[in-house]
């Protein structure tokens, strides 16, 4: 698992998530979806109000394919 903050450029450890029912099946949709078709996708869960948003992708770190060298080092250094 990796978690980046893209408002500060940084690797997080822990976080919590807060979600209403439909926020919670949207996200279990949007998994489901993932787990059906993970090669290089990713996919949005938006709040209700679309202030707010996870972006939601599988990774293989021997395959990173078209992932951003952003996103790559974060798979692989954790950083």
């Amino acid at each position: 698992m990796r978690i980046l903050d893209e408002g500060e450029d940084r690797s997080l450890n822990r976080i919590t998530l807060y979600l209403t029912m439909s926020e919670a099946s949207e996200m279990r949709d949007t998994l489901e979806a993932l787990l059906a078709d993970p090669v290089e996708r990713h996919e949005h869960i938006s709040s209700s109000d679309y202030l707010k948003e996870l972006t939601v992708c599988i990774y293989d770190p021997n395959s990173l394919g078209k992932f951003d060298e952003r996103s790559k080092k974060l798979i692989l250094e954790d950083t």
